[in-house]
């Protein structure tokens, strides 16, 4: 017999509910740029730039950061967590377990990050602003959770599959852009302190898979996990991906689900509607107004080469590796995926929104390419969902028919998104 649950805590379920849903995290990020986008841009736009360089936290831990930092650094941590928490169900129990099956997807977006990152390269060259090349994975990132909100609303009635590959391919693109920021985007290294980090991090994976894990034990070790994680140098968002990555993906000590099952519901509704929003605010507030405004923006060559990486690097860098698996080896597709159904999920993977936001921020000492790069991602995160969204209907409502071949003949059932 389930226990009958208070008008409260339904309440809460269904709010819990509610943050877990692609399309709630989609809606919030977007609604936290737009707010930061209008007033970076209002006549206040002062009191915004004071909010974000207000330094907050104790000095004697090294922790009075700004506002901004403690988003990138502090808050994005739970995102992270979540991210790493799904990459270790996905490796142990999920798409990425099977690695025939896996294999295109992540072939995929090996290639739908080095061909952003030379397109990036290259039109930087092109500009004689050679000092930019730090930039050159901001293109290469794509935001999960926008990427499947846009999916979800759009592409209702369309072959799982299709998210199934989304979803693939993104997790081995953020966990390919962590070891990028790990090791591209750390200045130095602070031995002691990134020991202690990981003996945090075993400490965590033993309790976690304890009969003891309680919230009240794990959240004291995660917090230390992350400071030592943050003293080393190493950008303290490591730390999350790394605490996620220890938790069980099978069932323990006799329980019916797995851990990282019951960590994802938990921490995920924390995820969107503060950490990810509250990131989003703090990081889309280019001013373009400002200077020479926005044509002093565009005119840095950052801006194309980040809107440009995103946009048409992502498309052919997916694309193109796809065919080339699909031809050239034993390698193929789910059953009924052509090239063609994975045009608009490649320009999906253009949505760069987080992770993109986040490398902008740690690749340039000057305020004038990091905004540019901040608009490009904006930008090109807005024209990669633009572009899909109509392919998505049209996909969508040819799949509904059921009859995708056009022979008249009604097709085979399979599962499709929304059902």
């Amino acid at each position: 017999m389930e226990p009958t649950r208070t008008p409260t805590g339904a309440r809460r379920a269904r709010i819990a509910q509610l943050l877990r849903l692609e399309t709630t995290s989609g809606a919030l990020l977007l609604a936290a740029a737009a707010a930061a986008l209008i007033w970076a841009n209002s006549p206040w736009q002062e009191s915004y730039a004071s909010l974000m360089a207000l330094e907050v936290g104790p000095a004697a831990l090294h922790l009075d950061l700004s506002v901004a930092a403690w988003a990138a650094d502090g808050l994005l941590a739970v995102f992270f967590y979540v991210v790493g928490v799904e990459l270790k169900h996905e490796i142990v129990a999920g798409s990425l377990r099977d690695p025939r099956r896996a294999a295109v997807p992540v072939l995929a977006a090996i290639g739908g990050m080095a061909l952003p990152a030379a397109v990036f390269v290259g039109i930087v060259l092109a500009g004689d602003d050679a000092d930019a090349l730090t930039g050159w994975a901001i293109p290469a990132a794509t935001d999960i959770a926008f990427a499947l909100a846009v999916l979800a609303i759009f592409g209702r009635g369309l072959p799982v599959g299709l998210r199934t590959f989304l979803l693939t391919l993104a997790v081995v693109d953020d966990l390919l852009a962590i070891v990028v920021i790990a090791l591209f985007y750390t200045a130095g290294v602070q031995l002691f302190a990134l020991v202690g980090a990981l003996v945090a991090v075993t400490a965590f994976a033993l309790l976690v898979r304890s009969r003891f894990a309680a919230w009240w034990l794990l959240i004291p070790v995660a917090l230390v996990a992350w400071w030592l994680m943050h003293e080393s140098g190493v950008h303290a968002t490591i730390a999350g991906v790394l605490l996620g990555a220890v938790v069980s993906a099978r069932p323990v000590h006799g329980e019916q689900e797995p851990r990282t099952h019951r960590h994802e519901a938990a921490v995920r509704p924390w995820s969107t509607a503060i950490a990810l929003p509250v990131f989003a605010f703090c990081s889309a507030g280019v001013s373009v107004v400002d200077g020479g405004g926005f044509g002093e923006l565009a005119a840095q060559p950052v801006l194309l080469a980040v809107a440009a990486g995103l946009v048409l690097g992502k498309l052919l860098g997916v694309l193109g590796v796809t065919a080339l698996v699909t031809r050239l080896t034993p390698l193929r597709l789910p059953d009924g995926i052509g090239i063609r159904d994975l045009l608009p999920v490649a320009l999906l993977t253009g949505i760069g929104f987080t992770v993109s936001l986040l490398i902008a921020e740690l690749s340039f000492d000057d305020a004038a390419r990091t905004d540019a790069a901040k608009l490009a991602v904006l930008l090109g995160s807005g024209v990669a969902a633009l572009l899909a969204a109509p392919l998505l209907r049209w996909d969508a409502r040819r799949a509904r028919s059921r009859d995708e071949n056009l022979d008249g003949v009604p097709d085979a059932p399979q599962a499709r998104i929304g059902d």
